[in-house]
């Protein structure tokens, strides 16, 4: 595209765009930008906390609940039992992200923004004093609250990238909603760290022996407030920011483009900004009734302008998560088959519940984290398509060179190896479609459609969770029905689940190129929602970046 005619086609745009959204496009990065991000990334880090921390204590949960006179081994959670404590998050969380995206388009992104944060603090607490007399009654209540609290957290998704998008410029719009994301790794380090503080405290204060010279002894009745202990933890910080969340002004895109209340948008923004900006209202009018503004989802319109884009955005986050979740749910499982984490019988339960901890934190220090921190920093340089088709290729490598040599790796001496490459694969899921596939739908939609689209990929997605980590608890058993965990049935091996893995991201590299590049560009230019029908199209329809 030639400079020239991208200048007559951004003045054209601007003639068209209402001032309000144009100054926010256009706007300084200032201390606003940071309020929200703090505000949104509060609830992504509640997000990744409460639903990754449940893997840190259901080794523990087998060993209080579960356990069996005169067993070798410490108890263990059943398979279904299994399953549905580490699944049923998910199932609730992907429920909320189709609820709470429509919700959040027919209401407006801030009233449905308190809800949210609201049911996850009272169902992080519920979840916690989970009650009942035998192991069926605690089991029962975790899942019914486990349910609710993802609901909750759902509805975190759509509203968090919306609200970030709508309210950041043009310019580094990429690198506001990647840092909202990235809180997110910082939440499953913090998971890490209070289960390591918590643990070592009672540990400390509460000797016993390994399971293997006092199997009854080895877990402390006290062990049973550990795990509540780490799953209450996830309501502060969201408490907390409440108050802010209530105070923040409505997204004026939702107010003068989907509520066509031109007056508030403009003197809600006048506030935020602090300029002077008029209000519009017959341009808002004009533009809410323009034909290329008057098609619904289910439309042949939304299908020609963006099914393409949609089916793009909803594919890519399920392939990718089907990969990232059963990674990351299970890694202690590959941490204890590589010899990082001893055998349990040598271990009290609280030690078990350290180690865990500890090896899940410095998977996140070294390959989590850093990876969403330099999507942040690079995000509005490169562009997503790039940063996405990277990652998703690396991350076919990674797991080609985890898979191939397998028996290497779980050789003594050689496990450090397998670590680092581990690793790597989570670095480029970060640094590439963990953190695109978040971005890109909240920003190529049109206003009145946009949470609603965003939490039909986003709920792709968790379907893609649920296959990974349901999938994975069964497939990488190992081939030899008597080696295969208690109470499962054999499995293909975690080797074979892995070259499963890689075909799966190499399927997201594929369906990268049905997403359009957004860098730069203005929502409404994406959307389609300022030009004309025949404009729209030929904008709507560039995939590549331009």
């Amino acid at each position: 595209m030639s400079s020239q005619g991208g200048e007559e086609e951004n003045k054209a745009s601007m003639s068209q765009q209402l001032q309000v959204l144009n100054a926010l496009d256009v706007a300084k990065t200032q201390w606003y930008h940071f309020t929200a991000i703090v505000i949104a990334g509060m609830g992504f880090f509640t997000d990744a906390y409460d639903l990754f921390c449940i893997s840190l204590v259901t080794k523990l949960l087998g060993r209080i609940y579960y356990h069996v006179d005169g067993s070798p081994t410490p108890g263990s959670l059943p398979p279904q039992v299994s399953a549905a404590v580490n699944g049923v998050a998910f199932v609730g969380t992907l429920s909320g992200q189709l609820f709470f995206g429509w919700l959040g388009d027919k209401m407006g992104r801030k009233r449905v923004y308190g809800m949210t944060l609201m049911l996850m603090v009272i169902c992080s607490i519920a979840s916690g004093l989970s009650f009942g007399h035998d192991s069926k009654g605690v089991m029962a209540t975790l899942c019914f609250f486990r349910f609710w609290l993802g609901f909750g957290i759902g509805g975190d998704y759509p509203l968090s990238a919306t609200i970030m998008s709508e309210y950041a410029n043009k310019k580094t719009r990429g690198a506001f909603i990647a840092a909202v994301f990235a809180m997110q790794g910082v939440g499953i380090l913090a998971g890490g760290m209070v289960a390591i503080v918590i643990s070592s405290a009672f540990k400390n204060r509460f000797q016993a022996p390994p399971y293997a010279i006092d199997p009854v002894g080895s877990t402390v009745p006290q062990a049973d407030y550990v795990w509540r202990i780490i799953l209450m933890f996830g309501s502060l910080p969201a408490a907390m920011t409440y108050y802010w969340r209530m105070k923040m002004p409505e997204t004026a895109r939702y107010t003068a483009l989907v509520a066509q209340n031109a007056k508030l948008a403009a003197s809600d923004m006048s506030k935020v900004l602090q300029v002077e900006i008029e209000e519009e209202q017959s341009k808002v009018e004009q533009i809410a009734n323009a034909p290329s503004n008057a098609f619904g989802l289910f439309s042949k319109e939304f299908l020609r302008r963006h099914g393409l884009h949609l089916l793009g955005t909803a594919t890519t986050w399920f392939l990718l998560d089907i990969a990232f979740y059963s990674q990351n749910l299970f890694q202690k499982d590959i941490f204890t088959a590589i010899g990082w984490i001893p055998k349990a019988a040598t271990m009290n339960a609280l030690e078990e519940v350290f180690r865990i901890a500890r090896a899940q934190s410095i998977i996140a220090l070294c390959g989590t984290v850093p990876g969403y921190w330099f999507t942040v920093g690079l995000i509005d340089i490169i562009g997503r398509f790039t940063i996405q088709l990277l990652g998703f290729a690396m991350m076919t490598i990674f797991m080609l060179g985890l898979a191939i040599p397998y028996h290497h790796w779980t050789t003594k001496g050689h496990q450090i190896g397998f670590v680092v490459m581990y690793a790597f694969t989570f670095f480029f899921a970060n640094f590439g479609p963990n953190s695109t596939t978040f971005i890109v739908p909240a920003e190529i939609f049109p206003a009145r459609l946009r949470s609603t689209c965003h939490g039909i990929s986003a709920a792709s997605g968790k379907l893609g969770a649920i296959i990974g980590s349901f999938g994975f608890l069964y497939l990488a058993q190992n081939q030899n029905p008597a080696k295969a965990d208690h109470g499962y049935p054999a499995g293909i091996g975690v080797r074979n689940s892995l070259f499963l893995l890689a075909g799966c991201n190499l399927l997201g590299l594929l369906f990268t190129f049905l997403v359009p590049e957004s860098k730069g560009r203005s929502l409404e230019e994406m959307s389609g929602e300022n030009e004309g029908d025949e404009q729209a199209a030929g904008v709507l329809n560039r995939t590549v970046p331009v």
